[in-house]
């Protein structure tokens, strides 16, 4: 499993925002009981200086352990007073303690090499908060996807109706978000005529694959190759740039939506051949969603980009009638 470096940093920055606030507050807690009670804070000056003089012991050389041992006893004998001074103030003895919101890494965000846990929490609520911005529709979950509106009416040539084809289509999408593997998964062709539920699907499968921490960038296609043409005709922040295009490279699963809407230009035809290829070599999974059927498709782009899509990518189809014109009749 990859993680996005541009959300794992906000995740880290969101971390230390959250462990300054927690240092500020626990500072404003010794402050407090300072002013009510001078001599807790004349024993914490001595604890600390304790605290010095073992560690200056632990390193001076020679045999410390009489020293040591007498910190010790002094330090105890000093934390013993501090309780009771705090008990006389109605305070409990851990008042002035480092209360750390992660016990486990100590707000580090880090157990040895690993990351804890608690940072894994926010980088997944990062990339849910990014998603959502992204999406913009809110109520992307299979659970609310509505076969209803897809004909039972048989198609004559095929004698299957749209709902079976869009009950397929719906299942192969809800297994392979739940059962996701950057390992094993396949690549998916979405296609099919505008509004049918290619969108509306793909972002099921972000939101549920994001979930489950793995890393997902979801850009349409015109967004995606956009970037690319502004790194190599050096328009805008480079830097910021080639760290879009590494994300679209590397993230454990990319949404490419609506591919076909961009404008087939040698440069973007190049960009799309560089980023289908570029995934395929480095095994990431990849959803493209199209309005464009593959027949469509190979009047547009290279043999090489439709040998990759074709070989590489495994296709479900959409049929039916468009939803959104379907929903205003029902509405209006």
């Amino acid at each position: 499993m990859s993680l996005d470096g541009k959300l794992l940093a906000k995740a880290r920055d969101e971390l230390a925002r959250r462990r300054r606030e927690n240092e500020a507050e626990a500072e404003r807690r010794r402050q407090e009981v300072y002013a009510r009670n001078p001599r807790i804070r004349e024993i914490d000056r001595r604890i600390h200086e304790t605290m010095v003089s073992a560690i200056g012991a632990a390193i001076g050389g020679g045999d410390a352990r009489e020293v040591i041992e007498s910190v010790r006893e002094e330090n105890l004998d000093l934390q013993e007073r501090r309780g009771l001074e705090l008990a006389r103030m109605g305070l409990p003895l851990d008042y002035l303690d480092d209360k750390y919101m992660c016990p486990d890494c100590r707000d580090t965000g880090s157990l040895g090499t690993d990351i804890c846990h608690c940072l894994m929490d926010i980088y997944r609520a990062q990339q849910a908060k990014e998603l959502s911005a992204l999406l913009k529709l809110g109520e992307e979950t299979f659970d609310s996807f509505d076969l209803g509106y897809y004909s039972t009416e048989p198609d004559p040539a095929t004698g299957m109706s749209p709902r079976r084809i869009m009950e397929t289509a719906y299942e192969t999408c809800l297994i392979y978000a739940t059962r996701f593997s950057p390992d094993t998964s396949p690549n998916l062709f979405l296609s099919g005529a505008p509004g049918l539920g290619k969108t509306f699907l793909s972002a099921c499968i972000a939101r549920t694959v994001a979930q489950r921490g793995f890393s997902v960038v979801y850009e349409t296609a015109v967004s995606a190759l956009s970037k690319y043409d502004a790194e190599r005709f050096g328009r805008g922040d480079i830097e910021e740039l080639r760290g879009e295009i590494r994300r679209l490279e590397s993230c454990d699963l990319l949404i490419l939506d609506d591919l076909g809407t961009e404008y087939p230009t040698a440069p973007t035809v190049s960009a799309l051949y560089t980023l289908i290829n570029s995934r395929l070599t480095g095994g990431k999974k990849t959803v493209i969603s199209s309005n464009l059927s593959f027949p469509d498709l190979q009047s547009r782009y290279t043999p090489a980009i439709m040998s990759r899509l074709t070989g590489e990518y495994s296709l479900v189809k959409f049929e039916g009638t468009d939803i959104r014109r379907l929903r205003r009749e029902r509405q209006g």
